[in-house]
Order: structure tokens, then C-alpha cells, then sequence
């Protein structure tokens, strides 16, 4: 029986000399036109800019917010089916025989530090806090907020937001990259992962866009995380020094001012130039493990003087509430609501004023007092039992806001990361079985981001409940939460070092996302080669450092981040649906490679 061989004559077109030299002109000056077009849309028009970046973002999670949880879900599920199969979870990405190029502890210290690592130190305990205050049990009225009823479900949804879901996205990307460079010898680059559904069409203009979605959603996706990274960069430098210029001292707390975010911003790119010149086998391989150790040190201090006992009884009982909603958590995907299905659900009396009752009814980040005590005229003068109906009303829509603007974004800025993190896991993952790759890069960072999320989060909560911070942490901005936690914590010198270690950290954490990214953005833009220009290096640098800087002055008097995470969520649904094609087109080369193991026919390695 004769069994057609899989196509793996994937041509990209490199210049032969010249500025371009070895890079694909196309890919490169597309993306370098719409990035510079961003910067200066924000920086000419910088309300238009952000405005425009909003309602876009707005209308499109409207339509795509079902989208986005379902097809998530459906990644996780593909992976585990791939793991588990003997004929796909046991396969080399490798010549047979071949042994992984990094150890095992180089290689998770890589992983951590490109997949989470400044996520991890932002949100550590912004995010247990932030969904203990508000979740959908909370929106629902099921529970209170930053009450301890509210502490399972709180952790339910920080375990969603950085566990098996968060991985299995990059793992998709990462997966169906390294299985064709290293089992068919294509070049490692997005378009090589739908070689098995396009073919030769991967050779032109198609596998240009591909690429190009590619190196859009990765700056965009890197930019959202520098950014928060930098905040809270500018909060630990200010802890430590004290220096009040790089603040915002007019609001409620200190807050990062526009200038401290620049400065900060400047010396980390910088920083971050001079590693990506350096390479992987330097510059991030001994970054990612001084974070690695650092990262340890502090998550030893919380267990030593943090809540430890109620963080381990708080991990055992959210990750068996975590299992018993994983279903629901996948698929739960919630609508908008429109204003003719909650007119008509409302009791008679409140009908009439629909229009001025459906705003606070579907705030999802709101209350039930609240809602009361904003109501106006003929609206304030409701019966208790008519407000209580009418809010109830306003449910899907409150649960819609709030999946929109947590568990989507969350998806939305894995998915513009997993270029990024998805070909750096490939370029390290030489010599590793499908179900080592699924398995190392899915389940174990995911327990680690759970005891990580439990012990310093559940320490902020446990103060928080015990009184001893009397709501400091919970007013700290997100970015400053583990400095005012630290600070309630220990005191002295032991405080001072730790601070110091922590700005330490999340800069060598910003370095390694950065300069990880610069090569990633370099390795698609020149066909796949490991070794691209230091030219191009700089240049990337300095644009991923512009887009940045322009759209976080381009908010005004509004979230610097607001911008950023518009334009990353935007950024990231054209990718969305490539990652979808990819898991298809991986399921296709993995069947017929079975299919050809059976019959004696292999595909040819270069």
C-alpha cells in the first residue's frame, strides 16, 4: 500500500544580502509597518487611539466572548486525548534516540520563567484578593465578598486563570511547532504547523499572514505583561527608596506615575537588549535560573512567616473544588444581555423604567446596594421585593461583564503570549516525547502556579480576614499588593533585603520575557533560524520598547494598562483562530505519521 509522504518542502524566501539579509522581507516589513503605525496613531492621536482601541475591544468581546472560553477548553481537552493515546504520547520530537539539549531543571526554569514568571509576581496575591472581592458567586449573590465564604470559589477562579487552561494555550503552539521542526526538519516557524491542511500555500502570501499574526499577537502580548511587570518595578523601587517622583501621589494610594513608568521602562529594555544580543544559551538559560532560585527564597519566606497552614488547608480544598468545576469551567460561557430580555424579565412595575434600571442591574463590579443606592426619581421609589427581582434580572449580564473582563482577558492574553512562550518551549524542548512535552509544560508548571497563588495569596487573604492589615492590601493597587503584604509580614531589615530581592526579581523576570520575546519575534521574521541578527535584535527592542511607551501615554488621565490590554485582546483573536487550525492540522499529521509507522514508511528528518 502506498502512503504519501507529508509535505515538507516549506520554502521561505530570505534576502541573500543587504539590511534583510537572511530574514523575509515581507514578514518583517509588514509587521514592522502596522507596529510603527500603532505608536504613532497613539502618540499623534492619542485620545482617538485609545478610544477607538476601547470600542473595538468592547464590540468584539461582545461577539467572541463564547469564543474564547470554548475553544480554551477545547485545547485542554485535545492535549490531555494526545498525552494519554499510546501512539501519540509516546513519540520522539527528535531523531530516535536523541536526548534532550537542556536538563530538566534548565528547562522548567526556562519554561516558568517565559510562561508566568512576571504574571506570577504581579498577581501572585492581586489575583486571590481581587476574585475573593469579586467572583461569579459573588456577582451571582450566592456569596459575600472578602468574606471567608468567599475563599473557595476565589480560589476556584484564580486556579482557572493560571492553571491547566493558561499552559494548554501555550502548549497547543508549542506542541505542533517543535513536532514538525524536529520530526519532519521544517523550519521553526508559525506557518510550519498548517503545512498538513494548506500545503504549498504555506509558501506564500497565507504563510506570510500567518507569521505575521504571529509576530502581531507576540508584541502585543509581551507589551501587556512588561507593562504590569513595570508597575510593579516602579512600586518596589519606590518601597525601597521612597522616591516620590516616580508617583502619582494625588490619588487614594501611591500609584506609578506616567514618567516612573517610562523611566522603568527604559531600563528594562534596555536591560533586556543587551541579554536577547547575548542568545538563549547565555543570556536567558542564567536569568531564567537566578529567577528560578529567587523565586524559591521568597516563596520559602512566606512559608516561614506567612499564613502557611491555612494557605496548604486552602490548596487541598480549592484543588478539589478546582476538579469537581473543571467541566464548568471550561465550557460556562456566558452572552450578552440585551435590553429587550431584561425588560421583559422584569416585574410590571419596574418595566417602564427598564432603560434607567438595566445600567446598574448588569454592573458586573458592582452590588446589590450599590445598585439601590444609585438609583434616581421613580426608580429609587421601588418596593424592596421589585429592586431584589429586578437585579436578579440583571444576572447574565453581570456574569457576562465579568467573564469579559477576567476570565477572557486572561485568555485572550495567553493567546497573544503563545507565540512567543510556544516557540521558545519548542527551541528548548529538542529530544523530548509528546507526553513529556504535555505533561512538563501543562501539569507541572500548573501545580506550582497553584502552591505559588495559595501560599503568598492566602497569606494576603489570612491577614486581611485576621484584621492585621485592616484592609491596606485590599486598597493597595494590584501591582503593590506584595509589597503592603510583605510590609504587614515582617519589618526591619529582613523587609528592606526581601524588597530589594523582589525588585531584583521582577526585573530579571521582565528581562527574560523581554529579550525570550525579541528572539522569538526575530526566529519567525527570518524562516525559523536559531541564530538571527543582532541588528534586528536592537531594532525589535527598540519598537516592542516604543509600542509600550506610546500607548501607555497614550491613556491620559485613564489606567496606563487600558490601552495595552485593548489592543492585546484585539491583537489576539485573528491567532485565536490559527491556534484552532493548528490543533486540527497536528490531529491530521499525527494520524497519518500513525498511520505510515504502520506500514514502514517514515517521514523524512533533514
Amino acid at each position: 500500500m502506498s502512503i504519501k509522504e507529508p509535505f515538507t518542502d516549506l520554502e521561505i524566501e530570505t534576502a541573500d544580502a543587504g539590511f534583510y539579509e537572511n530574514y523575509s522581507v515581507p514578514i518583517a516589513l509588514i509587521s514592522k509597518g502596522i507596529m510603527v503605525a500603532l505608536v504613532l496613531w497613539a502618540l499623534v492621536f492619542p485620545a482617538n487611539a485609545t478610544g477607538t482601541l476601547g470600542s473595538l475591544n468592547g464590540k468584539l468581546l461582545e461577539s467572541f466572548n463564547s469564543f474564547y472560553v470554548i475553544i480554551v477548553g477545547l485545547f485542554f481537552f485535545f492535549l490531555a486525548a494526545v498525552a494519554l493515546l499510546p501512539s501519540t504520547g509516546k513519540r520522539i520530537m527528535g531523531a530516535p534516540g536523541e536526548k534532550p539539549e537542556f536538563s530538566n531543571f534548565s528547562w522548567f526554569s526556562m519554561m516558568f520563567g517565559a510562561g508566568l514568571g512576571v504574571g506570577l509576581m504581579v498577581f501572585a496575591t492581586a489575583e486571590p484578593l481581587g476574585l475573593w472581592g469579586s467572583n461569579p458567586e459573588v456577582v451571582s449573590g450566592a456569596v459575600p465578598g472578602n468574606q471567608p465564604e468567599a475563599i473557595q470559589s476565589a480560589y476556584r477562579y484564580t486556579y482557572l486563570h493560571y492553571g491547566f487552561h493558561a499552559w494548554a494555550i501555550y502548549v497547543v503552539t508549542g506542541l505542533s511547532l517543535a513536532y514538525y521542526a524536529y520530526t519532519r526538519g521544517m523550519p521553526l516557524t508559525i506557518r510550519s504547523a498548517l503545512t498538513p491542511l494548506f500545503g504549498r500555500l504555506m509558501n506564500g502570501f497565507l504563510g506570510h499572514l500567518v507569521d505575521v499574526l504571529g509576530v502581531v499577537a507576540t508584541i502585543l502580548g509581551v507589551s501587556v505583561t512588561i507593562g504590569y511587570g513595570i508597575s510593579q518595578f516602579v512600586d518596589g523601587i519606590y518601597a525601597i527608596t521612597g522616591m516620590t517622583w516616580i508617583m502619582d501621589m494625588g490619588g487614594e494610594v501611591p500609584t506609578p506615575s506616567k514618567v516612573g513608568l517610562i523611566a522603568g521602562l527604559v531600563t528594562i529594555m534596555s536591560l533586556s537588549i543587551l541579554s536577547a544580543v547575548s542568545g538563549v544559551g547565555r543570556g536567558v538559560k542564567y536569568l531564567s535560573n537566578l529567577n528560578l532560585v529567587l523565586s524559591i527564597i521568597l516563596l520559602g519566606t512566606f512559608v516561614v512567616f506567612g499564613s502557611f497552614a491555612f494557605a496548604m488547608t486552602t490548596y487541598g480544598t480549592a484543588m478539589v473544588d478546582y476538579i469537581l468545576h473543571f467541566l464548568s469551567l471550561s465550557f460556562g460561557a456566558y452572552s450578552p444581555l440585551s435590553a429587550e430580555a431584561f425588560a421583559s424579565s422584569l416585574p410590571a412595575a419596574a418595566q417602564p423604567l427598564a432603560g434607567e434600571l438595566m445600567g446598574g442591574a448588569t454592573n458586573a463590579w458592582g452590588s446589590y446596594e450599590g445598585f439601590k443606592s444609585g438609583l434616581t426619581g421613580a426608580a429609587a421609589e421601588l418596593d424592596e421585593t421589585t429592586l431584589t427581582a429586578t437585579y436578579a434580572a440583571g444576572e447574565q449580564g453581570r456574569q457576562f461583564g465579568w467573564q469579559a473582563g477576567w476570565t477572557t482577558f486572561y485568555w485572550a492574553w495567553w493567546i497573544a503570549f503563545s507565540p512567543f512562550v510556544g516557540l521558545f518551549l519548542a527551541r528548548i524542548s529538542k529530544g523530548r516525547s509528546v507526553r513529556e512535552f504535555i505533561l512538563g509544560c501543562v501539569f507541572a508548571p500548573a501545580l506550582v502556579c497553584f502552591a505559588w497563588m495559595t501560599i503568598l495569596g492566602g497569606t494576603s487573604i489570612d491577614l486581611e480576614l485576621a484584621g492585621v492589615a485592616d484592609g491596606a492590601i485590599i486598597g493597595a493597587s494590584n501591582t503593590n499588593k506584595l509589597f503592603v503584604t510583605l510590609s504587614y509580614m515582617i519589618d526591619g531589615a529582613l523587609l528592606s533585603i526581601l524588597n530589594v530581592m523582589c525588585v531584583v526579581l521582577v526585573m530579571t523576570f521582565l528581562v527574560t520575557s523581554a529579550d525570550s520575546g525579541i528572539l522569538v519575534m526575530n526566529t519567525i521574521m527570518s524562516g525559523g533560524a536559531e541564530e538571527t541578527g543582532i541588528k534586528h535584535r536592537i531594532i525589535w527592542g527598540l519598537i516592542l520598547t516604543a509600542v509600550i511607551g506610546a500607548l501607555i501615554l497614550a491613556t491620559g488621565d485613564n489606567n496606563p494598562m487600558d490601552a495595552l490590554r485593548a489592543a492585546m485582546i484585539i491583537g489576539a483573536l485573528p491567532f485565536t483562530m490559527v491556534m484552532g487550525l493548528m490543533c486540527i492540522s497536528l490531529a491530521k499529521a499525527l494520524y497519518r505519521d500513525g498511520v505510515r509507522d504502520n506500514y514502514n514508511v517514515t517521514a523524512q528528518v533533514e
